[in-house]
């Protein structure tokens, strides 16, 4: 084909394009190669956070024993670490905490504090050893809760690490709203943290602003220059809170947080079965987690903090992950069913569905009869109970139950069956 005018500018930008970027990523290997702290890599691990960014979704209150329940069930699928609230709270929050840590649960619980001494106070006072100190990073953040006073930032730092240090086993220190902070501020805040003894640092894409491509620059500048751990913290607010969690680890970050369902403020939190079951599935890592107890921790979990049931379509744990209807999908299934599933449904403890209705095909037909152990009718017939399934369901506006297909089965076929 001859080459027009424009496709020639075209082609000619796209390689200018190509060069600089790979001229761009040589120079950026090459710097990071220069500034990186050397240390041995740890394998990534889950802090889940239901039980208190989770828990701060509009509507929820959990009673005390439902935290408690809560973090039983998450501690007996393999979670390794619970923030399990805020004990600044008092009452019941503060009982709930105390309560958690005399249960003798073999995850490691951490209390969420403002940079206050009196929330590290209340902290200790429950018996947590582990303490998170959150402070805000952003412009937005500093004018907000400190009259944009930043002298206010580094005092409650510091006033807060050095009361902290020799009452706890572990500190980590969260720069909130870190994702729209000065990159050098940022810096600076987590290599002062990190002197004065802070033991993980974490970063907070708080309002859920980053994609992937952001999370993964702003985390690699982090763990290159940083001797303790990072850890990422996503939310969902444009939909990308398990891309960024994952896309955090890729960049260095040794802990993911994360929360049931992804529930959580707002839009909610990168999802603990999302990340566990991408990372098993794209990374070969499970996190030590029994991925066959999910379903249950997921729909126990949504029952005590939202009510109702689960969107069908919810990733991982919802009705439809593994259910299929359309005729080709369904064909495929039956004969392979890698063909439509990302992985088998059985590392949930689960199977695959083929369900009857408007766009099912004859092959599904004739599986949900065998199944039942009803003849199977010809071709000719088959089509027949085809047609009038797909007319039932337009009726009913949604697919039908096996007694329905069989009902269809008797009256379009009534010879398959036994008078």
């Amino acid at each position: 084909m001859r080459e027009t005018g424009s496709l020639r500018l075209h082609r000619i930008f796209y390689e200018y394009l190509r060069e600089s970027l790979h001229c761009f990523c040589l120079e950026t290997t090459m710097k990071n190669c220069q500034t990186a702290v050397v240390r041995d890599p740890e394998p990534p691990r889950l802090l889940d956070t239901t039980l208190r960014d989770g828990e701060q979704m509009a509507g929820v209150a959990l009673t005390g024993d439902e935290k408690v329940a809560i973090a039983q069930l998450l501690d007996a699928i393999g979670v390794p670490e619970i923030e399990v609230g805020i004990p600044a709270m008092g009452g019941d929050e503060a009982l709930a905490i105390s309560t958690l840590v005399k249960s003798h649960l073999n995850a490691e619980l951490l209390g969420w504090n403002r940079a206050v001494i009196s929330d590290l106070a209340a902290s200790f006072n429950c018996g947590l050893q582990r303490v998170h100190i959150s402070l805000p990073v952003s412009e937005v953040q500093i004018a907000a809760k400190f009259g944009g006073d930043r002298q206010r930032l580094w005092q409650q730092l510091h006033e807060s690490l050095n009361f902290a240090r020799d009452r706890s086993t572990f500190i980590s220190v969260g720069a909130e709203d870190a994702s729209r902070a000065d990159p050098d501020l940022l810096l600076a805040v987590a290599q002062t943290a990190q002197s004065l003894g802070a033991q993980r640092f974490r970063f907070c894409d708080t309002v859920g602003i980053l994609d992937p491509f952001e999370m993964m620059k702003q985390v690699q500048r982090l763990v290159h220059h940083l001797q303790i751990p990072v850890e990422v913290h996503t939310h969902d607010d444009l939909g990308m809170a398990t891309a960024n969690a994952l896309a955090g680890l890729r960049a260095g970050a040794s802990v993911v947080d994360v929360t049931v369902n992804g529930i959580g403020e707002r839009a909610g939190n990168a999802a603990l079965e999302e990340v566990v079951m991408a990372m098993r599935r794209l990374q070969g890592w499970d996190f030590g987690i029994d991925s066959r107890q999910l379903l249950l921790l997921s729909r126990q979990v949504h029952q005590w903090m939202a009510g109702g049931t689960l969107p069908p379509w919810k990733a991982i744990v919802g009705d439809n992950a593994f259910a299929h209807e359309a005729g080709i999908h369904a064909d495929a299934i039956l004969k392979n069913p890698q063909t439509y599933e990302p992985f088998p449904p059985q590392w949930l403890g689960a199977e695959h569905q083929v369900r009857i209705g408007k766009h099912s095909g004859r092959r599904a037909i004739a599986a949900c009869l065998a199944a039942q152990r009803i003849p199977d009718p010809g071709w000719g017939d088959r089509q027949e109970l085809l047609d009038a399934v797909r007319v039932r369901a337009i009726e009913l506006k949604r697919g039908l139950a096996v007694e329905e297909v069989l009902a269809l089965a008797a009256s379009s076929a009534p010879q398959t069956f036994p008078s």
